[in-house]
Order: structure tokens, then sequence, then C-alpha cells
């Protein structure tokens, strides 16, 4: 007997027609039940389509024609002919009809495969029908509208987050926990606000204030602290997918540590998170952009970049474009966009064509997947080559044309310089004969031989710029217009550099036409054998102006010399190329980008408030699209991020996914009522949106649960009590070697190798190598450590950190004893168990002040006598052993001391202690 019989046996004996006129009689009585009030489409329609019948009628899937994602799409006829609803006759609805087949052999009957819908979910579904079915939005695309903050009957905070929490608690008839004591506090917050803990300095400055206002004093001073912006910076980190290397198979080393050093300034002065949005996504767009906001940029620069042999370029240009489309929602609209690109989303409304207009405000970048990264910023190190920067700048005031913008005119050289777009790579030449691009990447052609760009656009630029290696000065490229006997442009004579893969620029002269043409590079040298030499880019660019005046010569050489110089630090950034250089965006048939479709101009999903009228529409325009108060999600968005950082779980516990198939809100009013806090009460200040929710009565609570909270709120999702949460990866080590005396107060610069094990670096194809930093280098925080994606930093690892491939908008924590094995025996943790041993042992005459000291260094509250006794037996017993085998003794204390090495080994247990890896 199948499912069917055994939940319905006497309706079975009925027979077929019987059955289904009791069955239409008995849902009608459940329908009439039903309608007597209003279905909530989101709450009881939505979930009922998205489990039962999206997977084949969504967005990847329309079979029979027939789709669910629009109501557009479901109010369509179908490829049957019928209708599948009818609004306001479910009688005449096919989809009705289909879902009230129980017959599991009829190929009528839905859903094909699986159970059947209850009695519930078609009455549901009819009721729905019948009242019209009326389609609601999401509730994320819904912008918040002011929320009345609950009254409440306790008395409980002097916080309107903590009404919204009590409200719900008293609901559930739960009281919330009592505040946590203050060394706990403290040490919450200082991890939460700075990823540091607390001394006993800042401790007993806390106790000894007896204001009401001690709490919040500290968490000013902690707000205030530069390491404020340290550890948000890590944070961000892992949205921008930071790393130190550009990733795939050669995975090479990348200059990009300035955008970190951006992160942590933005963070610790505050920078308004509208303005940190604009200027990541389109800083360069900004009127005058400053180099600030040129680095800001880098941001979608961490994408990763392929040098491998033989690659094509475009194919992971696009791969990159593809990843900032992904990247962008998944930060700013937690919307998994990345199931767009090869069809329409399956559950959220956003089409396959509108992925590909978003696509547009990405893809006209400067940038194509050549190993120099470029365009790059260059910050010249030497003070001589700043003055030939800024004695340029200045030649170009002087000799302007009066009629013309001086200080514009200049800071066009100024970009040359720093800049140099819009360069043309030799993946842009569309013919090589007796040639070849080496590597895919460079151009190289023999005697006779030709190149071709085809159209051009030119606009009388009377200057080329060829970036270029060759080992010998002979051989010339002539450079001819439309045909290989068109009109000789320019005559590049070859001259020797340092040849193999050493470049450097030269300048030749160029005879000015305008509008787009083909260019015909031929190669010139019957000694030669192989090519004439190996071309890098091309850059087409007018002549400084004052040609006729005296020490022209000498200004043009320090704009070859800048551009050549080798003291320089280059940073990745985002830059547009001009309009004539613009590319045509097309919809990739199923995501190939081998199989572009129609053209598609930049545009943001229906399903999302348009542009705001007289907005850019490029990237500028779409940056400030996200954060306008228009955009539903963005500042809801950020404000759950922050509480998921502080309370270790989201009041939208799927961080990276606010669509239809996301967690619904524990607190929706809370969540809303914060996103309107954060744009208009803080003006989208991040440490006002923190300092709210550190001061609410919410987050003081104790985080001890009784067995009857527990099993009633396993996972705190009513907020009865306080957060109770592993450390990350980075706060786990930086706690270590703060507790221990070692960590450096360094910050900025580029990043660091500390200690780790040997044999991890086993690189293929590449001599890169770990040297480990010297000084106070080695005990720098851990967001400074150099970070390579295929061989991540392996303490970070463990402890989850993401290789940073792609964007990572939430770290899963995991429990295994590798995590164990790393603070017991990772180099750096036995460093820093030594370390506190050493203070410990200069903090008392006998084991048990020794002892309470180290635990109250690491942990901060004063120590229990059950566990100063444990630590006493673990201390003797670890004397005698290295008393008995001294021998041992220098591996634990590098001397010969067996009481240091015993407190190295108490100290060891410490800093594996679960009270010490998490935050409670």
């Amino acid at each position: 007997m199948n499912k069917s019989s055994q939940k319905y046996p006497s309706l079975i004996r009925w027979g077929g027609l019987g059955f289904f006129f009791l069955f239409v009689i008995y849902l009608t009585w459940l329908v009439l039940n039903e309608s007597s009030k209003e279905v909530d489409f989101n709450a009881e329609v939505r979930p009922i389509i998205n489990k039962k019948c999206i997977t084949c009628h969504g967005g990847v899937k329309r079979s029979g024609g027939f789709s669910l994602l629009f109501r557009t799409d479901a109010l369509s006829e179908n490829e049957s002919g019928k209708l599948a609803i009818v609004p306001g006759d479910p009688h005449a609805s096919e989809m009705i009809r289909r879902i009230m087949i129980s017959d599991p052999t009829d190929d009528e009957r839905m859903p094909p495969e699986g159970e059947p819908l209850s009695e519930e979910e078609i009455a549901i579904l009819t009721s729905w029908i019948d009242q019209g079915a009326q389609w609601e939005d999401h509730w994320a695309y819904v912008k918040p509208e002011p929320i009345i903050v609950p009254e409440v009957a306790l008395e409980w905070g002097d916080n309107e987050i903590d009404n919204f929490v009590l409200e719900r608690l008293e609901q559930e008839d739960i009281q919330p926990a009592n505040e946590a004591d203050q060394a706990t506090l403290l040490r919450r917050v200082s991890l939460d606000l700075t990823g540091l803990p607390p001394t006993q300095g800042d401790l007993k400055q806390l106790l000894d204030d007896d204001s009401p206002e001690a709490y919040e004093k500290a968490v000013d001073r902690l707000l205030e602290s530069p390491h404020f912006g340290e550890r948000w910076a890590a944070l961000w980190m892992d949205l921008a997918r930071y790393a130190d290397s550009k990733g795939y198979e050669k995975d090479n080393r990348r200059s990009i540590w300035q955008y970190r050093d951006w992160l942590i300034k933005s963070f610790n002065e505050d920078k308004p998170f509208d303005q940190f949005t604009i200027e990541q996504l389109a800083g360069d767009l900004l009127p005058n952009p400053t180099d600030e906001h040129l680095i800001a940029t880098a941001f979608h620069r961490n994408t990763m970049n392929n040098d491998e042999g033989g690659t094509d370029d475009e194919e992971f240009r696009v791969a990159a474009v593809i990843d900032r489309v992904n990247t962008t929602w998944d930060v700013w609209q937690a919307t998994t966009m990345a199931c767009v690109q090869c069809h329409s989303h399956p559950y959220d409304p956003i089409r396959h064509e509108e992925y590909f207009k978003f696509f547009a405000f990405l893809n006209n970048t400067a940038d194509v997947d050549v190993p120099s990264e470029s365009p790059n910023l260059t910050t010249f190190q030497e003070e001589e080559d700043r003055q030939k920067l800024e004695n340029l700048k200045n030649w170009v005031i002087r000799h302007t044309n009066s009629a013309d913008d001086k200080l514009q005119n200049a800071q066009k050289f100024i970009n040359l310089v720093r800049i140099a777009e819009p360069k043309i790579h030799p993946s842009s030449f569309d013919t090589v004969v007796n040639g070849s691009l080496l590597d895919n990447k460079y151009l190289s052609v023999e005697d006779g031989g030709y190149a071709r760009l085809k159209n051009v656009p030119l606009k009388n630029e009377t200057q080329l710029l060829i970036s270029y290696s060759a080992n010998h000065s002979r051989g010339k490229v002539e450079i001819r217009l439309d045909s290989l006997e068109g009109e000789q442009l320019a005559v590049w004579n070859v001259k020797s550099n340092e040849g193999g893969w050493q470049f450097k620029t030269t300048a030749i002269p160029f005879s000015g036409v305008s509008g787009e043409h083909d260019l015909y590079f031929v190669f010139r040298d019957p000694q030669q054998q192989g090519g004439i030499a190996m071309l890098e880019w091309l850059l087409f660019h007018e002549p400084l102006p004052g040609e006729d005046q005296p020490h022209y010569q000498q200004q043009q050489q320090n704009l070859i010399s800048l551009l050549n110089s080798s003291e320089v630090i280059r940073t990745p950034i985002t830059v547009d190329r001009p309009e004539r250089f613009a590319r045509t965006t097309h919809v990739f048939e199923r995501g190939n980008w081998l199989v572009p479709g129609e053209v598609v101009n930049p545009d943001v999903p229906q399903a999302w408030p348009a542009l705001a009228e007289g907005d850019p529409n490029n990237r500028l325009g779409m940056a400030q699209w996200l954060v306008s108060e228009e955009n539903p999600l963005t500042a809801r968005v950020m404000v759950n991020r922050l509480w998921s950082e502080l309370f270790g779980i989201g009041i939208v516990e799927t961080i990276e996914d606010f669509g239809t198939q996301g967690a619904r809100p524990s607190h929706s009013e809370l969540l809303d009522w914060l996103a309107l806090q954060f744009m208009n009460e803080h003006n989208w200040s991040i440490k006002s949106a923190l300092k709210q929710m550190v001061m609410s009565a919410t987050y003081r609570q104790a985080s001890k649960v009784t067995p009857e909270l527990l099993a009633a709120d396993p996972r705190n999702r009513l907020l009865a009590r306080g957060p109770r949460v592993r450390l990350t990866a980075e706060q786990i080590r930086d706690q270590a070697l703060a507790v221990s005396g070692l960590l450096s107060e360094k910050m900025y610069g580029p990043s660091v190798m500390p200690l780790q094990p040997d044999g991890v670096w086993q690189i293929v194809y590449s001599g890169l190598e770990w040297k480990t930093s010297e000084g106070e280098d080695q005990h720098r925080r851990a967001l400074y450590t150099y970070w390579r994606r295929t061989s991540p930093y392996p303490s970070m690892i463990a402890f989850d950190g993401p290789s940073r491939e792609f964007c990572v908008t939430r770290r899963i924590d995991t429990n295994t004893p590798l995590q164990a094995l790393v603070t017991l025996n990772d180099p750096v943790f036995v460093e820093a168990a030594q370390s506190l041993a050493k203070q410990m042992q200069h903090a008392g005459e006998v084991p048990e002040d020794q002892l309470r000291f180290g635990y109250e260094q690491a942990i901060i509250n004063p120590i229990e006598p059950k566990k100063l006794e444990q630590l006493k037996t673990l201390y003797v017993e670890a004397q005698q052993y290295y008393q008995e085998n001294p021998e041992e003794v220098i591996k634990m204390a590098g001397g010969e001391d067996a009481e240091l090495a015993a407190l190295a080994v108490v100290a060891n247990a410490i800093l594996n202690l679960d009270e010490f890896v998490t935050k409670a």
C-alpha cells in the first residue's frame, strides 16, 4: 500500500470517481475555512512554490512553458494552451487540477515525483488563487519603512534594541540573562571592536571608574583605538578576496598592500559606509580623484590573474568581470547573483539577461589579464623621481596654451606617467604573419612578417609609446595605415634594452590621423634570426607641450625615465577605457563567453528600484544606486553583517543570502529599524552602529545558559543570553601574541612572513619562497601576513580562514583536532607560550602566583581554585619530566631552566583552553 493509501484508507475504498468527488467536497470545506482569512503570499504561498514547484517551473527550467518566478509568467498561457493560474477562479486553473491528482502514475500529476501536496497546501494555493493570485515582493526587496519601537512590560536596558528583543522574549515567556561580569564583558567588547584582548591595566581602569558611564567610556576608547581599523579591515579582506598573490597555477606575487592600508585608515577614520562603497567601486570616476580614491578601487582588482603560458587573456578577463559582478551582489546585496550567469535565477526575480546588463557596468575597465596587471598606480619611492614628476607637471602648466585648462592638461601627463592608459596589448592584434604571441601574451615577429591592429580609434596623436624587450640594436618596425602598402605613419628603430623578460618603454614620433583605422606593423631585419623585438604594449598619446622651448628634450627624457623607473610601488587599480575604446556587452548564451547573444546596456534588475534620474549610467551611478535610500538591501545587509560579528549569528542567519531561499529574520522589525538608523541617524557611520549594538543590554548579557533554555533555543536566536563564539583565525593568533607580550604595534606596509612550518611552500614553476621576516615583523598582527592563494598561512586555514580565491561573506566555523595541534605545536604558539612563561616566572616567587598570573594574563578573569589546582598538577608533572630529561629542556625553554620549561608547558596549555579561543 502506498503512502497516499495509508493516509486516506477510507477514501481509497470509494474507488476512483467517488474518491475524486469526496476529495473535492473535503477540499471545498478546507478552502472555505482558509478563505475566511487573507492568504499571506510570502509566509504561506512562496514557501510551497519554492519547496514543491520552482525546481521545474522557475528560472532554470520552465517545464511545459510554465514558470512561477514572475507573476506575468505564471499567468501566461503555457505549452498546453491552458492557463495554469486564473486569478479569482481556482476551478479554471490548470495548476489546481493537476496538484489534486492523487494517482502517482498519472503523467499530469504535480509534482510528478516525490510527496504530493498536503490538503493544507492545496487549500492555501486554492484560496490564494480565489483571492486574486496576488504576488508580493520578497520582504528583502521591499524598502524598509519607519518602525515604531515596541513597548514592553519589563524595564531592561536603555537602548531601543532591547525593546525589540524583549518583546520577542515576552512572547516566548523567557527572561533575559543577567549582565556579564565586568572582566568578561570587557574582554568580549575588546575582542569584538579591536580583535585584541584587554590588558589588566584596561580592566583596572574600568573597575576603578565608579561612574554610570564607565562601560561606555571603555567602548569609546576601543572605538578610537588604531587597532579598530585593523580588526574590521581583516573582515573586509575576506569580502574583497584580498591576497598577496594572483591565483591560478603560477600564483605569482601581487603588490596590493596599499589597498589594505586604505581599508585600515578608512575604518579608523569612520569613513561613512556610502562613501566607503563609492570609493571602492568607482573612486576613479569621482571628480579629480586622489591617490586614495584610486587605491580604493583595488577592491575589484583583487580578482585572480592568470599568468600561465598559453592562456587566453580575454577568457580570464571575462572571468574576472564575472567575479566582480558576483562579489558586488554578495557583499552589498546578499544576493546569489552567480546563479544568473547561465540562466534566470532559480528562486529570485532576476532574469538571465539582467545579469549581463549589470555586467556591462563593470565590462569597460582597462585590465586585460596581463602579467603586469595594468593599470597600476605608480608611487615613486625615490625623491629624485618625485622631483622629476613635479618638474614635468610644472613644465606642462607653463607651456599649455592659455585657452586650455592648464591643471587638467598637467594631470593628463601625470596620469600618463603614473597609470599609462589606454594601453593596447598584443592580444588586440587580430592577424600575425611570420610571428606569434609568445606565452600568448607578448608579440614577436620575424623579418618580413607583420601584425595588424584592426579598427584602432585614433585622435591625431603624434607620439607612440612602446613597451618592449630586445637584446640587440638592430632592425626596424614600420607602421602603415590601412594596408601593408599604406601610408607610413612611423618607423621604430629597435634599440637594445636589458632583453629577456625585462621591458622598457620608449617613445617614437607618429603621424597623427583621426578616426578608426587598421594599423599594420611590418617588421624588417634580414640579419635577425627569430623575433626582432618582444612587444608588451602600445599607447598613443599627444607629445609634451613646448616642443620649441629650451630644455624640452630633457623633459621628454624625464618622462621616459619615469615610465621606466624601478624604484616604485605599483598597485593594481580600476580605470575605465575611454569611450572610443569602450567594449560592447553581450548576453552570453548559457553563460558561455564564446557564444555572445544580444547586445545589452548597463542597467539594474527590474525587481530593484531603478537608477536615480540624473545619475550617470556607469560604475559611479551603479555605486551610488547601491547606497541610495531607495535600495532595499544595502543597509540591511551591512547592519546584519555587523550584528553577526558581535553575536556570532546574524538576525538573518544566511548573511550571504537575503533571497527567497535564505533564512528569514529572527527579528525582522529590529533589522529594519537598525538599517534605517544606520542610514538616517548614524549617517552610515559604522562606529556609531557598532556602539549602539554593544551598548545594548542584549549584548551585555552573560553567556551562561540553563539546560532548559539550551533545549528551547540552542542557537540563541531569541537572544536571551550573551554571545559565545569561537574567535577567528586572526584573533586566535593575535591574542596569543598579545598576552605573551610579543605582538608588534607596527601598522601598515607590505605583507610579512612570520614563522611557519618548514616545507609548506613547495611550488612548481616558481622561484617564490617563504623567507621568514626579521625582528618585530615576525610578530605583527595576522592581517599583515603574506596571503598566497594556493598555499595560505597554515594556522589560518586550520581555523577556517579562506583561500580568498573568491569572495567569502561568512566563514563557517569547524571544530577539528587539527586546531588543537596548531595551538600546541605551531612555531608561533610555542614561541608565545615560551614568552608568556618568562612573564609568569617573574610574576611571583611561588608556582601558585606564577600560574595565577599566566591564567589571568590570558583570560582576564580571576582563576577558580579548581582550575589553579589543575594547572599546578600539570606544572609539577612537567617539572619532574624536565628534571629527569634535561636534554628536553632546551627544546621547550631555550635554555637549561627546568622550571621555565614547565611553565612553558602550562602556558601552552592555557593558550589551548576553550575559554582562551572563545569569546564569551
